[in-house]
């Protein structure tokens, strides 16, 4: 049965946790734009918590429950983890690469966005910036999971730990997808600010939706066959060091909203792929037995 007290409360206090931390960069006096990027980026990690914090407080003070039916306590099958680490990157590179596929932006190996901002920053490292891709790719693989398990175990403890499995009763597809829909929705106030899709502040909110909702069924695939928000923490963590890769390796000027990262148009298609696979090879729904195949 559902139980809409707790929804309703989650996703308010959710809602008003974050989304003044994700408005506070527009009120900050005037800095430089390194300054202003770093206090951005810690707002917003600390916004990240604002579904956790709520999943917490409604678990224990609306619905009276204890704390462990957040399942921080359960880690679930091995294997799903194996998917959390390792399709995150795949799914971006091939975005970036059927982006160049349909000619919607330009391989460009001598790394002029990553050139561009440095310049912005008055960056400058006494290494190639080549080496410094390399770099960046070889800590995202190693460590990039783990260290964004710290901010996006917020998020995930909401989303899949608190929301996902209350939704359940409305049957599988739908919680999979209204869950998507509020994630991407509450996003809105980072997206009018350019995030994900500098050109598009506005459109952006309905595009990073669309987003929401297809990566919110594959990590959602991920939680029911472990039943462990560990797992989609891991996959968010992952997906997010990967996220920016393609955008280091394309020439300037394409249209975010059609190509470039996964959450553009182009991730869209490789995502909307792969959950055709998930369906067509009975992944997807997921079966109620714990001792699921993945």
């Amino acid at each position: 049965m559902l139980e809409r007290k707790p929804l309703f409360y989650f996703i308010l206090l959710a809602t008003l946790f974050s989304w003044p931390l994700f408005v506070l960069p527009l009120l900050l006096p005037e800095m430089d734009a390194a300054q202003k990027t770093l206090a951005t980026s810690g707002l917003w990690a600390f916004a990240m918590w604002g579904p956790g914090f709520a999943a917490i407080f409604v678990t224990l003070v609306i619905a009276r429950q204890p704390f462990h039916t957040l399942g921080l306590n359960r880690l679930g099958a091995k294997r799903p983890y194996l998917w959390a680490w390792f399709l995150p990157p795949v799914l971006i590179v091939l975005s970036g690469l059927l982006t160049v596929l349909l000619g919607l932006g330009k391989i460009d190996f001598s790394f002029a966005f990553m050139r561009q901002q440095m310049e912005q920053t008055n960056t400058s490292l006494p290494i190639p910036v080549g080496a410094i891709v390399a770099l960046q790719i070889i800590q995202a693989l190693i460590f990039g999971p783990l260290i964004n398990l710290l901010f996006t175990l917020g998020e995930e403890l909401g989303w899949r730990g608190f929301l996902l499995p209350r939704l359940l009763p409305l049957g599988r597809w739908k919680a999979l997808i209204l869950t998507g829909l509020i994630w991407g929705l509450w996003h809105a106030p980072a997206i009018a600010q350019g995030h994900n899709y500098p050109d598009h502040p506005t459109l952006g909110i309905l595009l990073m939706t669309v987003f929401c909702i297809l990566l919110g069924i594959i990590i959602g695939w991920m939680y029911l066959c472990s039943r462990s928000p560990w797992v989609a923490a891991i996959a968010h963590g992952s997906l997010n060091a990967w996220a920016g890769l393609p955008i280091l390796f394309l020439e300037p000027g394409y249209d975010t909203a059609l190509g470039g990262t996964l959450t553009s148009m182009t991730g869209w298609m490789v995502m909307l792929l792969f959950i055709g696979w998930l369906v067509w090879s009975r992944r997807l729904p997921v079966s109620e037995d714990e001792n699921v195949s993945i």
